[in-house]
């Protein structure tokens, strides 16, 4: 595996893999890039775990570094687990390993996000098709490659349409300005290969002065919100404010949220949405309080071969992450870093699933891409897919 750990000596540094039209006004948090060191190709990630504390990159070199990078939440976020997907089959090829071994292993390395297996199928698919029309391991390898990079370019591309139906959008539900918006987990330029999903509806609010207040859930128990959400919003300036999963209900009881937009990990034929534990709860807040709730995701995260809800596996994780809070990656008295300091008795059990299913009736819209659906149906879907890949073969 040959894992190795860099620390990053500028504060921000553009992604380098592909080149993304709004990084040169914004630099962009360099997430993922593939990189080719005289000892061999390797796929470079920001290590999710770290921040905010570090900017430090993990270097993979194999799919079993990947695997633990994406187990261990190093890599995370639907539409990136898609890219790195990609790049770990590419990786796999032009390092001359087993390439159908290391799709397998990436594949299955987290059940819920249906980016993972669609980033995975495309770069394999390019490789399976230069091998059977003859080509060698090298040029197969490049195959699977391009493939991966054109999957990064086109979810940048991506990011910036869904940012644009999204503020168009809230502006229509919210006419005069001034946003109050509530999200849960992370769904920014650490997701992404550009500025992400809900996170990047916010900051155009921000960038064209209609955004009033962010309001970000901290996400327990990995505390995706406060370490990585509070962190790009800060990066970007914007108006922010932190607070516990369980104070959202006095929030909106308060009437301080105008919407909800979050990003979602896999939505089923029928409109339900599977997203970061605690997006449930917020929709049914929003629908009792009658504020929108709105999805923002790339049309990969529509997933036609699961018909319902309840048809999504919901990835279960360790106790521990309940059971104990991480120690600062910076050093401290007394704890070694990366270390737990326990919050329960020993040995307790904890119920740690990562995400929870929002019906369709809760979502008031689903905004992708593509456009927007809503009211949010099977058919209303349905019809978005069939024109997104109506312009793919275009």
């Amino acid at each position: 595996m040959a894992d190795q750990y860099a620390q990053s000596g500028e504060e921000t540094r553009p992604n380098q893999t592909p080149k993304n039209p709004v990084e040169e006004a914004n630099p962009a948090i360099s997430v993922i890039r593939w990189a080719e060191p005289p000892e061999g190709p390797v796929l470079v990630l920001l290590d999710q775990t770290r921040l905010p504390g570090e900017e430090t990159e993990l270097v993979c070199t194999d799919a079993p570094a990947l695997v633990q990078a994406i187990r261990t939440l190093a890599v995370r976020g639907a539409p990136l687990l898609g890219i790195a997907g990609a790049y770990g089959v590419a990786l796999a090829a032009v390092r001359g390993f087993d390439v159908e071994e290391a799709a397998g292993a990436i594949a299955g390395a987290r059940p819920t996000a249906v980016n993972l297996e669609h980033g995975v199928r495309r770069a394999l698919t390019a490789y399976r098709a230069a091998v059977a029309g003859g080509d060698g391991q090298e040029l197969a390898g490049a195959a699977a490659l391009a493939a991966a990079r054109a999957l990064h370019r086109e979810d940048a591309e991506a990011s910036a349409r869904m940012a644009v139906h999204g503020l168009a959008l809230l502006d229509e539900m919210l006419p005069g300005g001034s946003h109050r918006i509530l999200t849960h987990c992370n769904t920014g330029a650490l997701v992404s290969g550009g500025e992400g999903t809900a996170f990047a509806v916010a900051l155009a609010a921000h960038r064209m002065g209609r955004l009033r207040r962010l309001w970000v859930d901290e996400t327990r128990p990995l505390l995706q919100g406060s370490r990585l959400t509070a962190y790009e919003a800060a990066r970007a300036g914007m108006a922010y404010t932190l607070l516990t999963d369980n104070a959202a209900g006095s929030l909106f009881a308060a009437g301080e949220v105008d919407a909800v937009v979050i990003g979602a990990d896999r939505i089923a034929a029928d409109g339900s949405v599977a997203n970061k534990v605690g997006s449930y709860p917020l929709a049914v807040l929003a629908r009792y309080h009658h504020v929108p709730f709105i999805v923002v995701a790339p049309v990969t995260t529509v997933d036609p071969d699961t018909p319902d809800g309840a048809s999504i596996e919901v990835e279960q994780r360790s106790s521990h992450e309940v059971t104990e809070v991480t120690a600062p990656y910076v050093p401290m008295a007394g704890f070694e870093a990366g270390g737990g300091i326990a919050v329960a008795p020993l040995g307790t059990q904890a119920y740690n699933p990562a995400f929870d299913v929002t019906p369709p009736e809760l979502v008031t819209a689903i905004v992708t891409e593509e456009g927007v659906v809503s009211p949010v149906t099977a058919g209303g879907l349905d019809e978005l897919c069939a024109r997104s890949r109506q312009v793919t073969m275009s």
